[in-house]
């Protein structure tokens, strides 16, 4: 998979990355606990979530993607 960035969906982080849950549970990633956003990963992207929350994408999407090297 390509580096995780804004545009990458919960879905498909949780799909290359299962150890994510850890990272989005540090920056308080409201999603892990929200029955709607389980039926809204196909279409969720991190970077909208991000902006919603006031949650630091940079630093978010640096940890995500040092869990997932880019092949």
């Amino acid at each position: 998979m390509k580096k995780i960035t804004k545009e990458t969906t919960m879905a498909e982080i949780f799909l290359v990355c299962p150890e994510a849950e850890r990272v989005l549970a540090k920056y308080n990633v409201p999603c892990l606990g929200c029955p709607f956003a389980k039926v809204e990963m196909e279409r969720l992207k991190i970077g909208e979530v991000c902006d919603m929350y006031g949650i630091d994408i940079e630093n978010l999407l640096k940890e995500l993607n040092e869990l997932y090297p880019e092949k």
